[in-house]
């Protein structure tokens, strides 16, 4: 088994906040991150696929259907977003990076099955911060 990894970049705001707790227990709870007015991150998403090379290409998929792919159905709908108000597929949900990186897995995973015969999503890790990062691996 190969494994071939895809890193981007993109820039997003969001607030940790729970509606049905008073302001006072998401600041005890979630501190600056339950700041009325948003924070930002300058989040590094890293996508990992898995699969046996193709014979006649020597990919287990081309990285560059793969970037495209991140791009379309996440980038372009997160950059320069707000996770909570601009982004369809976390409305309603909390935009902590562990629901978040959930969401980008059941984005990505059937459109990089459908990309390639072989390849499929074996991990999704997504940094916050340089030194706080989540990883999924779809279980």
């Amino acid at each position: 088994m190969v494994y071939v990894s895809r890193k981007e970049h993109f820039n997003a705001a969001h607030r940790l906040y729970n509606p049905n707790w008073t302001e006072e227990k998401n600041r005890e709870v979630f501190g600056p991150c339950a700041n009325i007015n948003w924070h930002g991150h300058n989040f590094e998403l890293i996508v990992t696929v898995k699969g046996k090379p193709d014979y006649d290409t020597g990919f287990v998929i081309d990285l560059k259907v793969l970037g495209d792919i991140i791009k379309t159905e996440v980038i372009e709908k997160v950059d320069h977003k707000n996770l909570n108000l601009d982004v369809d597929f976390m409305q309603g949900k909390m935009a902590s990076c562990e629901i978040f990186v959930m969401e980008i897995w059941n984005i990505l995973a059937p459109k990089i099955e459908a990309a390639s015969s072989t390849a499929r999503l074996h991990s999704i890790q997504l940094f916050e911060t340089q030194k706080n990062f989540v990883e999924y691996f779809g279980e």
